[in-house]
């Protein structure tokens, strides 16, 4: 079985990316008991850690040269458990359920929409530019609603306080199937030789999450969520380059 770019990698190598994304469903399944459970906090750390897994997977299948079909559409279904599925719950047993109809409701259209915007990357992976990812990543989405709950894990009491919670779900919902264009940060590549001030500000960036870690994840994933917005603003109010070819001649003015 040879990888995707025709190269045969070492016997075994395929089961490193493998495991990472067992892995992943592993932490989305037990996020799913957590939440059950009323362990609110623990189930949207286990999240986290399954978008850290989700990422290092990729990696490591691309420095292996072990990407695959298969690994491809494995990772796209744990995906859909751990970041479709298991945030839902989570935000069902925090406040979503105090609405009985609507919280299901949006919060199956919530993993609808992540399971549109899996489908659509991969079918697109060839045809768009790498550094940007083309709506909402489902991993980023569901970021935002577990970033939240590990700050403020106490459940909600009151369908008042459970509104906002519905109106984000849906803009999450909305915004994984939209056109607006995420950065990917795939061209950022470990391995090449990097400023020193980059290596300064992620560690900079390492020791606040230790340190802060309920603040820092949920400004991280908020930052990330609104990227988007405020790249297609830039892009509306950027003045077009105009051609050398179409500019106009001093001398004949």
């Amino acid at each position: 079985m040879k990888g995707r770019n025709g190269k045969l990698p070492r016997r075994g190598v395929y089961l490193l990316p493998a495991a990472f994304t067992v892995a992943n469903v592993f932490c989305g399944f037990y996020s799913i008991i957590s939440s059950i459970r009323g362990e609110l906090a623990l189930a949207g750390i286990l999240i986290g850690l399954g978008i850290l897994l989700d990422t290092l997977d990729g990696r490591v299948a691309r420095f292996a040269n072990a990407s695959s079909d298969f690994g491809k559409e494995f990772d796209s279904l744990a995906d859909q458990t751990s970041f479709g599925i298991a945030p839902m719950v989570l935000a069902h047993e925090w406040g979503m359920n105090l609405w009985p109809r609507m919280g299901w409701l949006i919060g199956f259209l919530f993993v609808i929409c992540g399971a549109m915007r899996l489908a659509r990357f991969n079918i697109q992976q060839s045809s768009t530019d790498k550094r940007f990812f083309i709506g909402l990543p489902i991993p980023a989405a569901a970021a935002v609603v577990a970033s939240i709950v590990y700050r403020f894990p106490e459940p909600m009491t009151s369908r008042s306080q459970a509104l906002p919670l519905l109106v984000l779900v849906l803009v999450l919902s909305l915004l994984m199937v939209s056109k607006l264009r995420y950065y990917s940060f795939k061209d950022f590549d470990i391995r090449r030789r990097q400023p020193h001030l980059t290596v300064l500000f992620l560690a900079l960036l390492i020791v606040t999450v230790f340190t802060l870690p309920q603040a820092m994840l949920l400004i991280l994933a908020s930052t990330y969520l609104v990227s988007g917005l405020l790249l297609k603003l830039s892009s509306l109010f950027r003045v077009p380059k105009v051609p050398a070819a179409e500019q106009a001649d001093p001398k004949e003015t």
